[in-house]
């Protein structure tokens, strides 16, 4: 591939509702423009975009592909995003590197859950788009209906088509380009004159299209206004500037299992979507302030990596956006995030998994450098001594989450390094180990990025995990007061021990907290007149601290206790350390007792979104749950609720929401605090808890 300048470079990111056909897009835009001498197919798992084993097994999207492509002298730099929402990662990741969107809309299903959460992404970036209805050669497509239905998605902007459907079902043959006023038959034909019965319909949308190019400059404005009549250049120009601006929206048609419309799809990138010079100034974080910085070859060396995999053989590949300046192979670049030095072997375009060889890459561009040693997603590398760093994406919070065991002792040790290289790849991904349960957590966006994340751990990295899940956090606490004392005392034969410990306990509280100390914890001495010594009070504290860990009531961690030693008796010869640690935890236990022991759960504190249409199923759903509704607002179609609710009512809801939902309610989940769980469900939290620890 020859070497393009910035002016030249298209970024397009390819958005869309699960199915709507973006990679089959992309693989017409290929074959068309000369990259690939075959038309691969999903349902075949021969595309280019969908090359990992999972998205040919599942015939479905699961990461972001990078796609190179020349056309008209232009080098078109495509972002296949997946269309499922719980790869809603993949898709912010690449909203963030390119320059303008292609929304992909089915002629048969119009608008649909995916393409409003993407058109609302697309929105917080302000990028210019296309709106393309494709798959119009099925059965039961219907073209003004699916605009209808962007239309009333895209109340802010005017859609404006910029080339009708020739025929429609089993009679769509080609399109009809509005500025050309041509009709393309089908893929590769020549261009034919308008049919005589589209003459009426081409004319009113060219009007359409004429008004739409007029707004985009003020001087054409004026002279469409004085009933002056715009040339193809200055309509070319108009049009480009209203669809930089924002303010419309061009709708092509296309069928692109049929290579129909692609030809004046690929045009339109390259005429009306914005170079990587034309798109406004990015700010970065330079030393203790800001900076604006442009898209230009002269500019200081910026690169921002958007996004990491991990192949066993391969190694590390990081994709990047040159953000200033030119990239070098085999060159050198400081990691300004990690303040480190990374060696730049070759760079490379890609075209999906191909990896095409280039010298260098000009601001804007796209490419990856692979085997970087410490760059991960969300980095900023460049020139060292002019420190630059990009913000990174905002991913929204995890959603759903299942306990991981390794299923084999070998897998045991590769599970950590595995579950870190899964989460490296995909920050939408997560994993922790949860003490209160003693349990390794991954945590993900929906049941079906979990599975298929675990089936690329086992694939990929040879680690079968299990899942199941997850335990609640719960911890306990005291509510009240109590006292206790404990003697232990062994005789062995030789030497016994002997320690006898007297304790009060009560909650912890800003009165009897230690300042700057532990929160959750303070041990005090009360002991007067040596009954026991100094030396033994660290053995003390010590078995108090383990029941703590391991709880008194049902094997949860305990907060919130103050704990005082007021007396005791030590023997001098059979007392040590750790008959004082036994007499500690017994006595704890004891006093935790006649304390008013209590089980907390976790509360979390749940925003919903869904349409209006569903507000009574999810509230009454909510009530069901032990949720207590915080508030409620509406607006542009969609109701939020916000409310608090245990986190034990709410670990499948992903699931449950869209099912109540159609697919089209989102939430996001935050925790708030612990709170007491009501009597009438504590003591078959307690009764669960024990039957499985008697069953490990």
């Amino acid at each position: 591939m020859k070497e393009h300048t910035t002016d030249r470079i298209r970024n397009v990111v390819l958005v869309g509702h699960g199915g709507s056909g973006k990679t089959s897009l992309v693989e017409a835009m290929l074959h068309t423009s000369g990259a690939t001498t075959r038309l691969g197919r999903v349902e075949d798992g021969s595309t280019v975009a969908d090359f990992e084993d999972e998205e040919r097994n599942r015939k479905m999207s699961i990461s972001t592909a990078l796609v190179a492509c020349e056309y008209e002298e232009h080098k078109i730099n495509l972002l296949d995003t997946p269309g499922f929402t719980d790869f809603v990662g993949e898709v912010k990741s690449a909203l963030q590197v390119a320059d303008a969107a292609i929304v992909m809309i089915d002629a048969v299903a119009g608008v649909e859950v995916g393409t409003e959460l993407v058109w609302d992404y697309c929105d917080e970036h302000n990028l210019p788009r296309f709106v393309v209805i494709n798959k119009l050669d099925r059965d039961n497509a219907n073209f003004q209906k699916a605009l209808a239905s962007v239309q009333q998605l895209a109340s802010d902007k005017k859609l404006i088509p910029v080339a009708l459907p020739w025929g429609e079902r089993s009679d769509f043959k080609g399109v009809i380009g509005l500025l050309s006023q041509r009709a393309r038959p089908g893929a590769g034909a020549e261009t034919e004159e308008v049919p005589a019965e589209y003459e009426d319909a081409v004319a009113a949308a060219r009007v359409e299209l004429e008004e739409a190019a007029a707004e985009g400059d003020d001087e054409l404005l004026m002279r469409y206004l004085e009933g002056e009549a715009l040339s193809p250049d200055e309509i070319e120009h108009g049009f480009k500037e209203a669809v930089l601006a924002g303010s419309c929206a061009p709708v092509l048609v296309a069928s692109a299992t049929e290579e129909i419309g692609i030809a004046a799809l690929l045009l339109g990138i390259s005429r009306y979507f914005p170079s990587p010079a034309e798109r406004p100034a990015v700010s970065a974080e330079a030393g203790a302030g800001g900076e604006q910085i442009e898209t230009k070859d002269s500019g200081p060396q910026a690169v921002f990596a958007f996004k990491t995999t991990a192949d066993p053989f391969v190694g590390r590949l990081t994709y990047l956006r040159v953000m200033s300046g030119v990239l070098e192979s085999d060159s050198r670049i400081h990691n300004h995030t990690r303040k480190t030095d990374e060696r730049i072997g070759t760079l490379h375009v890609m075209r999906g998994k191909e990896q095409i060889p280039v010298k260098r890459l000009h601001a804007g561009d796209l490419g990856t450098i692979p085997k970087l040693g410490d760059t991960v997603t969300g980095d900023s590398l460049g020139d060292k001594g002019h420190a630059l760093r990009f913000p990174a994406a905002q991913f929204p919070e995890k959603l759903f989450a299942v306990a991981v065991h390794p299923r084999t002792q070998a897998d045991s040790a590769k599970m950590g390094p595995t579950l870190s290289r899964l989460c490296e790849e995909d920050p939408t991904l997560g994993h922790h180990n949860e003490a209160a349960t003693k349990q390794t957590i991954l945590e993900g966006m929906g049941d079906q990025h979990i599975e298929i994340a675990l089936r690329r751990a086992e694939n990929k990295f040879g680690t079968a995990l299990d899942t199941s899940t997850p335990k609640v956090p719960y911890r306990e606490t005291i509510t009240g007061a109590g006292s206790s004392q404990y003697r232990h005392k062994k005789q062995t034969g030789g030497a016994g021990q002997f320690g006898e410990v007297h304790m009060r306990i009560e909650p912890l509280t800003e009165a009897n907290m230690e300042p700057d100390g532990d929160e959750d914890f303070r041990f005090k001495s009360e002991v007067f007149g040596g009954s026991i010594s100094s030396n033994y009070m660290p053995a003390i504290e010590k078995g108090i601290r383990g029941v703590m860990s391991d709880g008194a009531i049902a094997g949860f961690p305990m907060e919130k206790v103050f704990v005082a030693i007021t007396d005791g008796k030590e023997h001098p010869v059979d007392s040590k350390p750790i008959a004082f640690e036994i007499a500690a935890r017994e006595a704890f236990k004891q006093a935790v007792s006649v304390a008013g022991p209590v089980l907390l759960e976790p509360i979390m504190l749940i925003d919903i979104t869904v349409p209006e249409g569903n507000m009574g199923d999810v509230m009454s759903d909510l009530n069901s749950r032990r949720a207590r509704v915080q508030g409620m607002d509406s607006g542009r179609g969609k109701s939020v609720v916000t409310a608090e609710v245990p986190l034990a009512e709410v670990q499948h809801y992903v699931t449950d929401l869209r099912s109540i939902t159609q697919g089209r309610g989102v939430f996001s989940l935050k925790y708030l605090r612990h709170e007491q769980v009501p009597s009438h469900l504590e003591q078959d939290v307690i009764n669960r808890a024990k039957a499985e620890k008697e069953n490990a």
